[in-house]
């Protein structure tokens, strides 16, 4: 290999680490994985089936994605209610409303 390759592998390899050192350390600092609270586009990893990563829910308030909030606050975020009038909330595990088909 050449120490171009090497070098970008080494940089990926630093840059991953720093992300899940990151998460970890958020984590740590009191924060709880709350779904069925982000905006379409603003959710942390794993917004469930068809999606990939952070950015990839497609829905507001999609019920299987979720964001980082302070822990004991997940359940008290104020959101709209859906469309038929039925309040939202947001919960410490993964929803089935508001999941795109």
């Amino acid at each position: 290999m050449s120490n171009k390759v090497l070098q970008g592998l080494a940089i990926a390899g630093s840059v991953a680490a720093a992300l899940a050192a990151t998460s970890h350390t958020a984590s740590a600092a009191g924060n709880v994985k709350c779904f069925g609270v982000s905006l379409a586009g603003e959710n942390g990893c794993a917004a469930g089936p068809g999606t990939t990563c952070a950015g990839s829910s497609t829905v507001d308030y999609q019920g299987n994605a979720w964001t980082l909030v302070p822990e004991g606050t997940c359940e008290t975020v104020e959101l709209p209610a859906a469309a038929d009038g039925t309040p939202r909330m947001g919960s410490l595990e993964a929803l089935a409303r508001d999941v795109p088909a």
